[in-house]
């Protein structure tokens, strides 16, 4: 209900209340590189965790490769955070000892 107010002159003004809504902060997954995962593997997770197509998947795969990590997908905090959970139990799952963290976009 929009409040209304009415003056001697009979003009009435109308007041509306403007919600804003903030956006989600949102944050970077990354990967990092090690010695011991192999770049298979890192493929694997980047299709089957962040829905990466098999070309997509490479090309981050060798940005890991080649700068030390690779930005896998942004994310609101609570879906980075399971994402990076995810990682970690897949890698441990295979003894893989893969580096997933994130950070403030």
């Amino acid at each position: 209900m929009t409040p209304r107010h009415q003056d001697d002159t009979g003009t009435e003004t109308v007041t509306r209340e403007v919600t804003k809504v903030r956006r989600p902060k949102q944050y970077r997954v990354l990967i990092h590189n090690d010695d011991y995962t192999t770049m298979d593997f890192v493929v694997s997770i980047l299709e089957r965790i962040f829905k990466k197509t098999p070309s997509e998947a490479v090309q981050i795969m060798l940005s890991v490769h080649h700068k030390g990590h690779g930005v896998c997908g942004v994310y609101p905090r609570e879906i980075a955070e399971t994402k990076v959970d995810l990682v970690h139990r897949a890698a441990a799952e295979k003894g893989y000892p893969l580096k997933c963290s994130m950070e403030e976009a």
